[in-house]
């Protein structure tokens, strides 16, 4: 596999895009956990500087991998030889024509949430307690308190692996429960059509909404969000047995657990913390630990939602 972290090329990927190419970035740097090695990283100024970037990258053997916020995802210790596609200003406009809005990939989820919520349209305001950009949203149908980007998004623009650009309907997304079938692309933007609603109340909620994560979450740690998906239980089950990931970790006893500088958070079990310079090793092995005991008392696997990234840009399985 041939690497961005050639210098090579990334000084011949300067000569063909506009935009910010950084070598040897640290995707701690680019990460809500704070944690990763070294990257050859762009910050593209349009999304035609995508698809330059990923004509090169194609005609180098070089792998690419699309990076909004850096939330929900693990970066190998060792960084990445694809190149990083970080998307960001220039890429983040927040447009609204009546009920059609025209979302950037880089535009932050919460600054969307609050800007759609402020103008009086509903169904991304509850979206604000999501540390996210919009492009990473979509690809994983990012969701919170019941909303979800499929319930929202009428096509999403992208650049494919050949540097094309497509706009690809909603219906063609393939979305489910925090995943969709876009495929190796980049998200450059999306179309989303709202509900024109009170802007005060859609105001209060999102305030309200915001209070809640803020509360109940430890918010402004660093974590990569969820770790664990919920798991798909019978709708009978017993309403006082555990349903969700943080509640199946909390009552096998385990917050608090630490190994190296990763540790299962005391205020929500689902998030495991950066506490004490942790490596992506750390987390990988406090994950296995959970998963095993947690399955061990209740008979449940829980699935990382948490994206763990390989070398290559691609994600890759929880080993056991």
């Amino acid at each position: 596999m041939h690497t961005a972290r050639d210098a090579s090329f990334a000084a011949a990927l300067r000569l063909k895009v506009r935009g910010d190419v950084k070598e040897l970035e640290s995707l701690a740097r680019c990460s809500t956990y704070r944690i990763g090695g070294p990257a050859t990283v762009l910050t593209p100024a349009h999304a035609e500087d995508v698809a330059g970037a990923v004509r090169h990258a194609a005609a180098a053997a070089v792998p690419w991998f699309a990076l909004g916020l850096g939330s929900n995802l693990l970066f190998p210790d060792a960084g990445l030889d694809a190149l990083v596609i970080r998307l960001g200003r220039g890429l983040d406009q927040i447009t609204g024509r009546g009920d059609e809005w025209i979302l950037g990939a880089g535009a932050p989820a919460p600054l969307v949430a609050k800007r759609t919520a402020a103008a009086g349209w509903g169904g991304l305001h509850k979206m604000v307690g999501v540390p996210g950009s919009v492009g990473g949203g979509v690809v994983m149908n990012a969701g919170c308190h019941g909303a979800e980007w499929r319930d929202v998004v009428q096509s999403v623009h992208t650049v494919d692996a050949l540097g094309n650009d497509r706009e690809v309907a909603a219906a063609d997304v393939g979305f489910s429960y925090r995943r969709s079938n876009l495929g190796h692309v980049v998200v450059v933007g999306t179309t989303v059509v709202l509900r024109q609603e009170e802007s005060a109340r859609l105001e209060e909620e999102t305030e309200s909404l915001y209070k809640w994560r803020k509360e109940g979450t430890p918010f402004n740690q660093p974590c990569c969000g969820s770790v664990f998906k919920n798991p798909e239980l019978a709708r009978d089950r017993d309403p006082a047995l555990p349903r969700t990931s943080g509640q199946f970790i909390e009552a096998t006893g385990l917050k608090g657990l630490r190994i190296g500088g990763a540790e299962v958070s005391l205020m929500h079990a689902n998030y495991f913390l950066n506490v004490a310079d942790a490596t992506a090793g750390d987390v990988l092995e406090l994950m296995r630990s959970v998963r095993s005991r947690v399955h061990d008392q209740w008979g449940v696997t829980l699935e990382p939602e948490v994206k763990l990234i390989g070398a290559d840009g691609e994600t890759i399985r929880l080993s056991t």
